[in-house]
């Protein structure tokens, strides 16, 4: 239904900046949110940013003020700009496409490959 491939990932140095994209291709159903999620090493995926239909963004609190959620109008391509980067941002960061349900935001089934994001002290 929906394929999505990750990139921008990269090696860089504390305090550095990394710009990740999602490209959406394949969709059916119109979608209404969108979100980009990381997994550090050995842990498991948890949500960063979300960004709805209207242009809502909303964040994590240990990326606030450092990380931008954005889409072009067409939903072919999220961004998420990343910058004063943190040795602890190291991840592997997936996009997803979604739904908000009450307070919470539900993933569709597909996921990429993802890119990887290492942050070096």
């Amino acid at each position: 239904q929906v394929q999505l491939v990750e990139s921008g990932g990269g090696l860089v140095q504390a305090g550095e900046s990394l710009t990740l994209s999602c490209g959406i291709s394949g969709k059916i159903s119109m979608i209404s949110a969108a979100g980009w999620y990381r997994q550090p090493p050995g842990l498991q995926r948890e949500l960063v940013a979300t960004i709805s239909r209207e242009g809502g963004s909303r964040y994590m609190d240990s990326v606030k003020g450092r990380f931008s959620i954005s889409r072009d109008n067409d939903w072919n391509t999220v961004t998420l700009q990343m910058d004063s980067l943190k040795p602890e941002d190291t991840d592997v960061c997936y996009c997803s496409t979604g739904t908000f349900i009450a307070a919470g935001y539900y993933p569709n089934l597909e996921w990429g490959q993802g890119t990887q994001v290492t942050v070096s002290s």
